[in-house]
């Protein structure tokens, strides 16, 4: 269920062919942007985040995700935090949903082989037979073909009723410019230069973009039934009704005003554990009806 939750990335793209200028944009009134509460089940409480690894990642990738999901319960980091991001996660019905990291899988031998369906991504999940409330998420590898991947960059459903997954594949190599923008030139619109990673790895921080827009989604409509506008089976969910807006100012084709490193030059927004620094995208915000950043 909500397989296709980044598909609103392709009309994001779309809409950069037609890209207005942020003076004519501030003319035009926002409207409230509602997501329906539709009476279902949602993760909250404490929820074990299992990591299943398929293919070759470099330890320094693996380490950028693994930091990132454990960010999101730092409440040490210095403002504006990754864990102040996912706070506003408690704003929907049932109070906070506390992610641990859990068990981790290397598949490094590409058992299934390097293109996999659904049906492929649901085995590998299904691997830790993972307790109700547990999140399972599948990341692949940059040689990882998957289908549809350029159509939805990630994912996240069930493998089995009640058990909760996600997959997010490294577009490094495959549609970066949809998967892992603004880290790469968008596919279509204006080639605006790209910004610089906060870890250097294009990949791996498009991968956290994808992730967050996708734990998000999954702990706030888990089983199609949460917190969502549209169709059930191609739902704007928490973070994807907020698609390409990272700081304020935002519109098609720029991310807004972020962060930048006087040293690096790498844009981010949210600090996290151990000094890392990430990029995350806007959620939706129910106390005010309207797409909420960090900066």
């Amino acid at each position: 269920m909500a397989s296709r939750a980044l598909a609103a990335l392709c009309l994001f793209f779309l809409l950069l062919s037609c890209s207005i200028s942020s003076s004519t944009a501030a003319l035009v009134k926002e409207q409230p942007l509602v997501l329906k509460y539709h009476n279902g089940a949602l993760l909250k409480g404490n929820i074990t985040v299992d990591l299943v690894w398929y293919g070759r990642f470099t330890p320094t990738q693996r380490s950028v995700i693994v930091d990132f999901v454990r960010s999101l319960a730092y409440a040490r980091s210095p403002p504006p935090s990754a864990a102040s991001w996912w706070r506003t996660t408690e704003k929907y019905k049932g109070g906070s949903s506390n992610l641990v990291v859990g068990r981790q899988a290397l598949h490094e031998a590409y058992t299934l082989g390097k293109s996999l369906k659904d049906r492929h991504l649901r085995a590998l999940a299904g691997k830790f037979n993972a307790a109700p409330g547990t999140i399972t998420v599948v990341l692949t590898a940059a040689d990882v073909a998957v289908d549809g991947f350029c159509m939805r960059c990630g994912s996240h459903g069930s493998y089995r009723p009640g058990s909760a997954f996600v997959w997010v594949g490294n577009s490094e190599t495959q549609c970066p410019g949809q998967c892992a923008w603004p880290f790469h030139q968008p596919m279509y619109g204006p080639q605006t230069p790209p910004l610089v990673a906060p870890s250097g790895d294009v990949g791996a921080d498009g991968m956290v973009i994808n992730l967050a827009t996708l734990l998000a989604g999954t702990v706030t409509n888990p089983f199609g039934s949460g917190y969502f506008q549209g169709p059930a089976d191609a739902p704007l969910e928490a973070v994807s009704a907020c698609t390409g807006i990272y700081g304020s100012g935002a519109y098609p084709g720029y991310p807004g005003q972020l962060l930048v490193d006087k040293v690096t030059g790498a844009s981010y927004n949210a600090h996290g554990l151990g000094g890392r620094r990430f990029l995350l995208p806007a959620m939706w915000d129910p106390d005010t009806s309207a797409c909420k950043t960090l900066v």
